[in-house]
């Protein structure tokens, strides 16, 4: 009976991470790069969410459309210029610029505000989407290897470069797949985030235009009730 020197089970169940980093062959090496690049990307955008969500301040926004119902457009700037919220940002740009194109100007503030949410997003997409393409290059590496050395003549003398071709494919699979699926977490999370604030931005953006649609159909000095 042959023995093998490295039975697979105690490659994959009994070795360091550095142990199965070295034997998940060369293409671990970019699966290496993708994981240090997957992290700073979530790192950041969840930073940056974090700070967004703590600037948030909807009373801020609340206050500058009652100002822009009553026409009173320098007060709205005066109470929207001190808030660090993205929409305030976006109503102050929008209200500055009303006497050229309030449309146009909300439209860029906007996308301007918008375009800072989705920072990253790119980079991590293609980290999901590699990272598992290159598991499988490892796999396809790890058996042509294993492939080649069942044709030597010797199977005892070549188990042991046997076994290690077959633990290269599924080393590398298992880290390719387990990046792309932690990835995928965050990376949903964070398009959730997104279209979270579009509809923020699409929400002030009705309000505004109602608002300032309404202003315009009232006497100067209409009393309220």
């Amino acid at each position: 009976m042959i023995t093998p020197n490295l039975p697979l089970a105690i490659i994959l169940g009994d070795a360091t991470p550095m142990e199965l980093f070295k034997k998940g062959g060369p293409v671990m090496w970019p699966i290496l790069l993708l994981t240090f690049l997957g992290i700073t990307v979530v790192v950041e955008r969840l930073l940056f969410i974090m700070k967004e969500n703590k600037n948030r301040q909807p009373e801020v926004v609340e206050k500058m459309l009652e100002c822009v119902e009553r026409r009173d457009i320098d007060g709205a700037l005066a109470v929207g210029k001190k808030s660090p919220d993205f929409i305030a940002r976006i109503l102050v740009y929008t209200l500055t610029n009303k006497e050229f194109s309030m449309t146009n100007a909300f439209i860029r503030a906007s996308g301007q505000e918008l375009a800072r949410f989705g920072q990253g997003m790119a980079t991590l997409d293609t980290v999901i989407t590699a990272a598992p393409l290159l598991g499988l290059l490892g796999t396809v590496t790890g058996m042509m290897r294993t492939f080649g050395n069942l044709g030597g003549g010797d199977m005892s003398a070549a188990m042991g470069s046997i076994t290690g071709g077959v633990a290269e494919a599924l080393i590398a699979t298992m880290c390719g797949i387990f990046i792309a699926v932690t990835a995928l977490l965050p990376y949903n999370y964070l398009n959730a985030r997104t279209e979270e604030a579009k509809h923020e931005v699409a929400d002030a953006s009705n309000a505004l235009e109602i608002l300032v649609k309404k202003s315009e159909t009232m006497p100067p000095f209409a009393p309220r009730h």
